[in-house]
């Protein structure tokens, strides 16, 4: 547990299934079958309000908006996750590419991915799909699904 209030249990597959039923389409696409939302056309991508993102499917989360910048990528991007704990980093090599994937460390649900190119310390660039999370507006307390 990486805070007392926030278990990164892995969630058991019958209960991934049982939160991804809310879904809708795009959502099980992105964050069941690795999918990527298109480019410049994610909600979350001009979102400039304070506060918290969390994973859709079970609320965890994994980045504020105080990491948020603007990449010109067409997806949201960080440069740091609310907790590194939070995120599970699994090494991707489809099309092609080596890259490292980035999945929610509690529902195993599929982020994006983190590269090498990004501003800060640690010069890291989490790239995100807007379907696999919520914002929560500052103040607003994360909770997690269960």
């Amino acid at each position: 547990m990486s805070d007392p209030k926030f278990d990164v249990t892995p969630l058991s597959k019958d209960r991934v299934q049982a939160l991804a039923a809310s879904l809708t389409a795009d959502e099980r696409h992105v964050l069941l079958d690795h999918g990527t939302e298109g480019a410049f056309c994610g909600g979350l991508l001009d979102n400039k309000k304070s506060g918290t993102y969390v994973c859709r499917l079970c609320g965890l989360p994994l980045f504020v908006s105080t990491t948020k910048f603007e990449s010109g990528t067409g997806w949201p991007s960080f440069n740091a996750p609310y907790d590194r704990s939070h995120i599970r980093y699994v090494e991707d090599r489809t099309y092609r590419m080596v890259r490292v994937e980035i999945r929610c460390a509690r529902c195993d649900g599929h982020l994006g991915h983190v590269f090498p190119d990004g501003p800060g310390p640690k010069g890291e660039r989490y790239c995100l799909n807007s379907v696999s999370m919520d914002f929560l507006d500052e103040g607003v307390a994360p909770t997690l699904r269960t």
